[in-house]
């Protein structure tokens, strides 16, 4: 939930004729160097554990016994799917930081990323009979995993949470006028 100041109300005078609005932290944190450190360590994590799966974590999938094989494989694939999931969001996300995307369209966009929280099923035996390494590439996805859920959640919250803009009054008058000059429906005009 949006946190909002609850100071004086000032006035129109005291600020300028403008209308103040709330400061939304999780839309400045999306466009902010702190969001493009947790893309750099997002994209590196994709990259490091896609390399482990494909030489070293394939070697010692291969030394481990039947029933630890399988619960690999399962977290494997648990593993693979929590980071595009996770780099599908850093990826809109970015999309919309650099204009090519509306913060409209990424809403919209959002259902596609089916991201949500994703942990290992597996008992904690097993795990514990898991190679560590690949142990600690699963627990890293989570931890970013978590921090992009609560980015998601402080997006999607504020942009709930965002009161409507106040008419304009020029904006009123213009609407006014082409309403009055505008030719009476079912006449035509010549």
């Amino acid at each position: 939930m949006p946190r909002y100041f609850k100071g004086p109300r000032l006035t129109q005078k005291e600020t300028g004729g403008r209308t103040l609005r709330p400061i939304f932290f999780a839309l400045k944190h999306s466009n902010s160097e702190a969001f493009k450190t947790l893309f750099k360590e997002g994209m590196a994590l994709v990259e490091a554990t896609a390399a482990y799966l494909d030489g070293q974590g394939r070697a010692e999938s291969k030394a481990l016994a039947r029933p630890i094989a399988l619960a690999y494989a399962t977290e494997s694939m648990r593993l693979t799917t929590r980071l595009m999931q996770i780099a599908s969001w850093l990826l809109l996300r970015r999309a919309v930081n650099e204009g090519e995307l509306t913060s409209a369209q990424a809403m919209s966009e959002r259902h596609r990323v089916r991201l949500q929280r994703q942990d290992m099923i597996s008992p904690p035996d097993v795990i514990a009979a898991l190679p560590p390494a690949f142990v600690e590439f699963c627990i890293r996805s989570i931890r970013l995993q978590d921090r992009v859920l609560h980015l998601d959640r402080s997006i999607a919250a504020s942009r709930e949470a965002e009161p409507p803009l106040a008419p304009q009054p020029v904006a009123m008058q213009v609407a006014r006028l082409q309403a009055a000059f505008a030719p009476p429906e079912g006449r035509r005009s010549s």
